[in-house]
Formats: C-alpha cells, sequence, structure tokens
C-alpha cells in the first residue's frame, strides 16, 4: 500500500531535520521608520548598501537588489513595522526562494530588529550570516 495514502501521519524520512536558519535579534539607533524605508526605498537603499537596486514596495511587487545579485518579491509589508520577503540570490538554482522577515520595534531609544532568514539551501547559514552583517546591519548602524 502507498503510505502518502494512508493518512495524516508522516513517516520518519518525510520529515527533515536538517535545516538550517538564521535569528538574530538586533538593536539600531535610527527609528522604525528610517529603517523601514532604507530597506524598501530603493534610492536609500542603494545609497546605504553601494549596490543598485530596484523594489516595488507593495505586497507582491519585485525587487532586484545588489546589481542584480538578489531577486525576490514582498510578501507582507506592515509600514514602519515589518517586511516579509520571498528571497533568492543569483546563485542558487532558479527554483529555490527562501523567506525574509524584518520586524521592526521602538525600544525605548533604539529600534529592535528580531530578524528571521528561513527556507535556503543547507549548507548556506554562514556565507549568509557573515552577508547579512557586511552588506545589512553594518549600513544600517551608520543611520540615525
Amino acid at each position: 500500500a502507498d503510505r502518502h495514502l494512508a493518512g495524516p501521519a508522516a513517516a520518519a524520512e518525510d520529515i527533515s531535520h536538517s535545516a538550517e536558519s538564521i535569528h538574530q535579534d538586533l538593536r539600531f539607533k535610527a527609528t522604525a521608520e528610517r529603517i523601514y524605508e532604507a530597506l524598501l526605498d530603493e534610492k536609500q537603499f542603494a545609497a546605504i548598501t553601494g549596490g543598485a537596486a530596484r523594489i516595488d514596495r507593495v505586497a507582491g511587487g519585485a525587487f532586484s537588489l545588489f546589481d542584480g545579485r538578489i531577486k525576490g518579491r514582498n510578501v507582507d509589508l506592515s509600514t514602519n513595522r515589518l517586511v516579509v520577503q520571498a528571497w533568492r540570490s543569483e546563485a542558487w538554482r532558479p527554483t529555490i526562494y527562501s523567506i525574509v522577515r524584518f520586524d521592526l520595534s521602538r525600544q525605548g531609544d533604539t529600534t529592535r530588529l528580531i530578524f528571521d532568514h528561513t527556507g535556503f539551501p543547507v549548507g548556506e547559514a554562514q556565507s549568509l550570516f557573515s552577508g547579512w552583517k557586511s552588506h545589512y546591519w553594518d549600513a544600517l548602524e551608520k543611520l540615525v
């Protein structure tokens, strides 16, 4: 009998336990509004990161960052609070997209950014972690 037709219980080999993800809890001096704009305004994004950007800043809108090396779509946007993107590197197979989530909130005189990146190819975590720091966090640190 086909085990997939037997009901909702999954066999152990159907569940992956090797997925990688990145979760960071960061603080920035800039306001949530300033960070949100830096993430979604193509001129501001290009100015702080140094790479050309095209960003259609609506839910469902496409983006191309760092001279086309990163592409995707905005999945969910909540002004000055939340950016969720389907995100991919040009180095990945064309059908591979990961999910990136920037959750912004005011914490005293700083902005708290809870960041999650999931669904990327196994083996990419260290490179992505370093890339987020050098291409995003270091740039956002300079905003006031």
